[in-house]
């Protein structure tokens, strides 16, 4: 019989994430020291990479950027009780229905109007591809884990059609949409601060990093200040429960996948209107897969999803910069550091909290906290 330990609540929401980070940078680097490279000069190119320079700094926030959305995408339905790995297909949809205003709208709109009709489409689109799977599971119990694996392969399979024959561009052998017009761009971060008078390196991070701020704010104050997310999460928690009590658990399914597509659909606008100014087919990019290990780290908590997102966004830059200075290394080792700190930070997120609690007793801290039996 395993037994789950139960740490106080800051051990467990800030502690034991770190720890488990740092088990897995050592693990990892045992294994750059076996294929032949110094842990100390990659960790070091990484870190300069990634936060050395104002460049990379700004590269470093454009990924967060996008995992933050889907970080809170995989967040939110979490709390609710479902577990959404669809937010591939959902920020594909997203990019779909924010290209489809940048092509209708940015022609004959300026952009004080198309740039929130653009936000607004993405959310939608996201919205409505996540909240078929929740409605499927609510009212025909149709588990979330397979619908939303099978709607990322539709979303995929529709997007490349879209791309290959309507949207595609005439003359352009590449599956992708026109460009935009210059009101359905959302301004970049230097462009931005050029207006205040700032130079700042020209990089693909732009001002939807400030709707990933406010998505930040806004899950927060509804999962914990709103009576809606009372109810979200208790349903997540105790659907039986939240039955007896008068809830409406059907609803609140749907409303949380929503609401989670909704959140994911969001990447369209940093990528699709931020960064490519066209409709791609692969502007995604394993994002949607990335949130999951994003929301497993940061404890599916906003603040810890931010950190975690900024985590990723290093490795993804940090990577790039070890790969030009390094000679043979492979972005493949920064795909093993990754799936390193998704197994010590998700199926194996456990490993540390006994020793943890052992020491903590020990410093005589607080009351013991209590085990609970596990099957």
């Amino acid at each position: 019989m395993s037994r789950a330990v139960e740490l106080p609540r800051w051990m467990d929401v800030a502690l034991l994430p770190v720890v488990n980070l740092v088990i897995a940078l050592l693990v990892a680097g045992v294994v750059v020291w076996l294929v032949g490279f110094e842990p100390g000069q990659v960790l070091t190119l990484l870190l300069k990479g990634a936060f050395g320079s104002r460049a990379g700094f700004s590269y470093t926030l454009y990924y967060a950027t996008t995992f933050v959305f889907t970080g809170l995408a995989v967040a939110v339905a979490f709390h609710g009780g479902l577990f959404n790995i669809g937010g591939e297909g959902q920020a594909m949809m997203g990019g779909l229905g924010a290209g489809l205003v940048a092509l209708a709208a940015g022609p004959h709109l300026p952009a004080a109007l198309t740039l929130p009709l653009v936000v607004l489409g993405a959310a939608l689109s996201g919205m409505v591809w996540g909240g078929i799977p929740g409605a499927l599971q609510a009212w025909r119990g149709s588990h979330t884990v397979i619908t939303t694996i099978m709607f990322n392969f539709i979303a995929s399979a529709l997007l490349g059609y879209l791309l290959v024959n309507p949207l595609r561009e005439p003359g352009n052998m590449s599956p992708e949409s026109r460009a935009f017009a210059d009101s359905a761009h959302v301004p970049g971060v230097h462009e931005a601060l050029a207006w205040l008078g700032i130079d700042w390196p020209s990089t693909p991070l732009n001002l939807s990093v400030l709707l990933a701020a406010a998505a930040v704010l806004c899950t927060w104050l509804v999962l914990w200040k709103s009576r809606g997310g009372y109810a979200l999460r208790a349903v997540g928690f105790a659907p039986d429960a939240a039955l007896y009590a008068g809830l409406q658990p059907r609803w609140t399914t749907l409303m949380s996948m929503a609401a989670s597509g909704a959140l994911a659909g969001l990447v369209g606008v940093n990528e699709i209107a931020g960064v490519h100014g066209r409709l791609l087919f692969d502007f995604v990019a394993g994002a949607g897969f990335a949130g999951i290990a994003v929301c497993l780290i940061g404890r599916s908590h906003p603040l810890g999803i931010v950190l975690a997102a900024l985590l990723f966004g290093a490795l993804y830059q940090g990577g790039a910069e070890i790969s030009f200075e390094v000679d043979g290394f492979s972005r493949d080792v920064v795909f093993m550091l990754q799936g390193l700190i998704v197994l010590f930070s998700g199926a194996m997120a456990q490993v540390a909290a006994p020793w943890l609690l052992r020491l903590w007793r020990m410093a005589g801290g607080g009351r013991s906290a209590d085990t609970k039996a596990g099957a």
